[in-house]
């Protein structure tokens, strides 16, 4: 995927969670001179005007939703693309209907990354294969990672501690229940906790509550 440009892009990164949009940040701040970051959006509408809006699933609602059907039709988002490791097929489908410009794995090299974004710029629609299983890039993060958590026990322990019971959890990351069940317990006893009670708690300590935040012009951004 190879697409020459005169000018960096601009993209805006979309998530919940501030750990989360600044490894992303950080992943793509090794291409300066390739992209820039226009705004960082924690529960904040994008407000620049960017080339590309990169919305990262993690403790999210997936492509199906209203979240990404709002970014769409956002004028000020001329393009926009998912970046995931949740590759159900009915989602991927559900993604291209609601008209994202790009499906990308959390799995791709950070060169790869910042090739496809300059693909979907272009004009392309990319998706990306699913992987195997998907191995978050170098840089990547996510609340609970320094206490052993993978991405995906961290996921299910943010959506618990957002309120939702182990049907909605599974629904939301189309996971099935006992997939749902299997990381709660691992997570449980990384964390050292026994209860939902106690999951939630360690939770909210620990920043699995959603931020509500805009970082404007990152780094020396537009």
């Amino acid at each position: 995927m190879t697409t020459t440009l005169t000018r960096p892009i601009t993209v805006a990164l979309v998530n919940d969670y501030d750990v989360v949009v600044l490894g992303v940040a950080n992943i793509l701040g090794q291409f300066p001179e390739r992209v820039v970051i226009a705004e960082i959006d924690t529960n904040k509408p994008v407000h620049d005007r960017v080339d590309v809006v990169l919305y990262d699933s993690f403790g999210q609602p997936e492509s199906d939703r209203d979240e990404v059907r709002v970014l769409v039709e956002n004028p000020r988002a001329r393009r926009v693309v998912v970046y995931t490791w949740n590759f159900h097929p009915d989602l991927v489908e559900r993604a291209r209907r609601q008209g994202v410009h790009g499906y990308l794995s959390k799995s791709l090299p950070a060169a790869d990354l910042v090739s496809a974004l300059e693909a979907v710029h272009a004009g392309d629609v990319v998706f990306s294969e699913p992987p195997p299983r998907a191995r978050p890039a170098s840089g990547s993060d996510w609340p609970g990672r320094s206490k052993g958590l993978s991405d995906r026990e961290a996921e299910v322990l943010a959506l618990i501690t957002q309120g939702h019971t182990n049907e909605e959890v599974a629904g939301l990351t189309y996971l099935s229940i006992n997939t749902v069940k299997s990381y709660i317990r691992s997570a449980y006893r990384k964390i050292g906790v026994e209860s939902r009670t106690q999951a939630v708690l360690w939770g909210v300590e620990n920043g699995f509550r959603p931020d509500h935040r805009r970082v404007d012009h990152w780094r020396g951004g537009p």
